[in-house]
């Protein structure tokens, strides 16, 4: 089955199901759907850092300083976040991600997905998905608000990214 025909629950603006339908479908009709982000850090507390495939459906070459993906029809969030942070680090036996907080991504386009946002630990050495991730690397903080302005970034990423700042901030 192609990444397009995962079947992904469609919901509403209070994050209430209301169908299911192809990802290639949600993504063209741009229907809301279910996202999850984990930032994952490595034993000396540093962030994983990678650049998306060329080949991804949605935001191809950019850079992203979270690992995640779609939450899959019927799949809880907590579920989806520990699976797609294990496939896309190549790890199994991760700890389970932290929930940290949930927003309703706009892409200010008319497209929307809501978004939990996790943090894990992984000290586990990472085997990228080739499929996935192009490069990858554990980056400080400071390295990565250095890169902020310098590489071009996933949209959604950034949001969550902000987000967590805020929350964080207090």
């Amino acid at each position: 089955m192609s990444a397009a025909d995962e079947i992904l629950d469609i919901v509403d603006e209070n994050d209430r199901v209301i169908g299911q339908l192809p990802r290639g479908q949600a993504y063209a009709e741009g229907l809301r759907h279910r996202c999850v982000f984990i930032r994952a850090r490595d034993a000396q507390g540093r962030i994983f850092v990678h650049r998306r495939t060329p080949t991804k459906l949605v935001f191809p070459s950019l850079y992203d300083m979270f690992v995640g993906g779609v939450v899959g029809a019927g799949e809880t969030y907590d579920d989806a976040a520990l699976r797609e942070a294990e496939e896309e680090l190549g790890v199994s036996g991760l700890p389970r991600p932290e929930f940290v907080l949930k927003f309703l991504y706009d892409d200010g386009a008319g497209r929307s997905w809501w978004s939990a946002v996790y943090e894990v630990r992984c000290e586990l050495p990472v085997d990228p998905q080739v499929e996935e991730v192009a490069w990858h690397d554990f980056l400080t903080d400071d390295e990565v608000e250095r890169r902020l302005p310098e590489w071009e970034w996933v949209p959604d990423g950034l949001a969550a990214h902000e987000r967590l700042r805020e929350f964080r901030a207090g």
